[in-house]
């Protein structure tokens, strides 16, 4: 559905933009009254919402709450430890969120649920199947999907210049949908015209979610470092094994089952990992560590036990 209120920011600087959506969320939060504000995730929309949200007395649940990477070098660390500390309804995925949330003794009530992700993707997935033409578009039978937008890899050119070549290099063909800031920084760096020409490498523009998901279930591995993708992976419909190009992940539980593996992001060390990972397959979870689909279920039910 067509979201209710749309607001759009132009790039800026991070502390800029999130004064920005603050200050509209303010406004928009004075004329809809709203009995309690839900956020999701850790992005300067959540929480520059939730900070607007609790000025005006209104109460915040934070769903995916208790996630932690501890590398302050991620803003979006520093977006969800703070959105934790000011709402009151703490939505835990995990056991491990909910442990990291009571270490903090953060003053909201934690409920531990699974996570949403798990639920769209298991709501969205026959979607996907059915309506999906991405594949008509994929020129390799077997192939590994990658994705990199974080601003601590693709704004460092040795990091990005890391990875792109380790896509390149790739023991088995890499389908790759570039975010627009990598795509700048690729042109900025003077190597995306490099990356383009690759043989062993497939560009794409960025994609939606249901072409998305089955470029997830008709790979062969997943190279990212996106938390989400993380989580997305091990939902039943997709199981498959992930490479983690950072040194850090608010996702430990996808390592601790055997779903993903935090490779760095040194192209030698992602190469090794994704050589090892292709030739010594291993049987993933039948289950999910993050949820068996019922989580916004389980929030609607808090909610109104809670306030109605």
């Amino acid at each position: 559905p067509k979201p209710n209120h749309n607001y759009k920011v132009k790039a800026c600087s991070q502390g800029k933009q999130t004064a920005r959506i603050m200050a509209h969320m303010e406004h928009l939060l004075k004329r809809v009254r709203p009995t309690l504000v839900l956020v999701e995730g850790d992005t300067n929309g959540v929480l520059a919402t939730a900070l607007a949200s609790v000025k005006l007395d209104v109460p915040v649940g934070h769903v995916e709450a208790g996630l932690r990477s501890f590398d302050l070098r991620m803003p979006e660390e520093h977006n969800r430890r703070l959105t934790d500390h000011v709402s009151t309804y703490l939505f835990a995925p995990t056991k491990t969120a909910e442990n990291n949330l009571k270490r903090e003794s953060v003053w909201g009530k934690i409920h531990t649920i699974g996570n949403t992700v798990i639920d769209a993707v298991m709501q969205y997935g026959p979607v996907a199947e059915e309506k999906s033409k991405i594949m008509e578009e994929i020129r390799f039978e077997k192939f590994a999907l990658a994705t990199a937008h974080r601003a601590e890899n693709v704004d460092n050119p040795t990091v990005l210049r890391n990875l792109v070549e380790a896509f390149m290099e790739a023991p088995i063909p890499v389908v790759y949908p570039v975010h627009p800031r990598t795509q700048k920084r690729l042109r900025q760096n003077r190597i995306y015209a490099k990356v383009k020409r690759s043989k062993n490498l497939q560009i794409l523009p960025p994609l939606g979610y249901l072409d998305f998901l089955v470029l997830m279930k008709k790979c062969e591995i997943i190279l990212t470092d996106s938390g989400g993708i993380q989580e997305e992976a091990t939902a039943p419909q997709i199981r498959k094994p992930v490479l983690v190009l950072r040194t850090s992940t608010e996702r430990p539980e996808a390592v601790e089952v055997g779903f993903a593996r935090v490779v760095g992001t040194e192209k030698q060390s992602i190469l090794k990992a994704l050589e090892e990972s292709l030739e010594n397959r291993k049987e993933l979870p039948a289950d999910s560590p993050y949820g068996k689909g019922d989580a916004a279920e389980q929030i609607v039910k808090v909610i109104e036990e809670e306030i109605f």
